[in-house]
């Protein structure tokens, strides 16, 4: 008894027939799945008596042979023919994949598509503000209603608990750039720079960037997907039906923790990049530790210290708006708690990085550069 599936053609064209032959079972049918393909008429009919065990996929591939080819189906067996009147009412197959517009039509409507979720999501984050400002107004006429416990616990969770991570990364990047720079300056015999560079890059620049891009990774994300599953479980609707504002409950604590937290993580870690820089500068370069850290005071001006803090709280508050939304905004299931984290750790970043270049200029057209 043949095992698998075949097939052969007798007769010459105009009285051809095409014989099936063997199981036609899905687990044998790759084998002439693709020959079947390439047969092409005429073909007088379709002789199914020589197949010996069949399932619904082995019918349907004999039946869409039959319609390609124009031709009846003819000795199939009773199950076989059971099974063929099965599959032929689930009707004729459809295309895997719907026909695309052409490249000239698709580019300029996905760039529609963009620019109205753009303005959308403006409208949304724009409306977002002026719940929490109409929040933060209620608040100060009734302070007994702020929750300050709420805004301690969320000041550890987003500064205290980010300590080590966040000075260990600044460590490292002190580290990089007191080697990277020592090793550029060395061409121009002035190795002694490297203080100048750590110190002003660090407490101008890096020092509040790299922590803003971390808490926006570790601190933004924690509040969109918080937010979010309190979304999907219900929470914030059923804060709303006793009575309690999830703007003023929820959103204002994690707001003010990120804008009171982020200076002083900024600066921790700017000093924490100096010390980097001072400890590879005394093993590498022969600058004792202690003479680092006072030409530091020496070369680094006053006002690079309040560019870092002036930018730390604005970048705090890009954040926590940005992971406090896309938390809000959640809907539907638990896929989209998922991309509304990434989306607000996306955001928040680009967002921190744009805003910094706008205070370069600035800082720089106001004499601080």
């Amino acid at each position: 008894m043949r095992t698998g599936a075949a097939f052969e053609i007798d007769g010459e064209d105009g009285g051809a027939r095409l014989r099936l032959s063997g199981a036609y079972l899905l687990s044998t049918i790759g084998a002439v799945e693709k020959p079947l393909g390439q047969v092409s008429g005429p073909v007088a009919a379709v002789d199914l008596g020589g197949i010996t065990a069949i399932d619904t996929v082995g019918a349907w591939l004999a039946l869409s042979t039959a319609r390609r080819l124009d031709a009846p189906l003819e000795n199939g067996s009773e199950r076989t023919e059971r099974l063929i009147r099965a599959v032929a009412d689930t009707g004729e197959a459809e295309e895997p994949w719907p026909t695309r517009a052409p490249i000239w039509r698709r580019v300029p409507a996905r760039m529609g598509e963009l620019v109205v979720e753009f303005f959308t999501a403006l409208v949304g984050v724009v409306g977002f503000i002026g719940q929490i400002l109409l929040a933060a107004g209620a608040l100060i006429r009734h302070p007994r209603r702020f929750r300050g416990n709420a805004l301690v616990n969320q000041m550890e969770k987003v500064g205290v608990s980010a300590l080590p991570i966040v000075g260990l990364m600044s460590f490292l990047i002190g580290i990089v750039i007191a080697q990277q720079g020592a090793v550029q300056l060395a061409q121009f015999g002035a190795e002694t720079l490297t203080v100048n560079l750590v110190g002003r890059i660090t407490l101008r620049e890096l020092g509040v960037l790299m922590t803003a891009i971390m808490v926006a990774g570790r601190s933004g994300s924690a509040f969109a997907a918080q937010l979010g599953t309190m979304k999907l479980t219900e929470e914030i609707d059923a804060m709303r039906t006793i009575g309690i504002s999830p703007i003023e409950a929820l959103v204002i604590p994690r707001v003010l923790a990120a804008i009171l937290v982020m200076p002083l993580l900024g600066f921790y870690a700017s000093v924490m990049a100096i010390i980097g820089g001072a400890v590879i500068a005394d093993l590498t370069l022969g600058i004792p530790f202690l003479s680092f850290i006072q030409r530091i005071q020496d070369v680094v001006p006053t006002y690079d210290l309040w560019v870092g803090l002036i930018k730390a709280p604005i970048f705090g508050l890009i954040i926590a708006l940005s992971g406090c939304y896309q938390g809000m905004q959640v809907r539907g299931n638990s896929e989209e708690v998922g991309l509304r984290t990434t989306t607000s750790v996306v955001a928040a970043i680009f967002m921190v990085i744009v805003v910094d270049a706008f205070f370069a200029v600035f800082f720089t057209n106001v004499g601080w550069g």
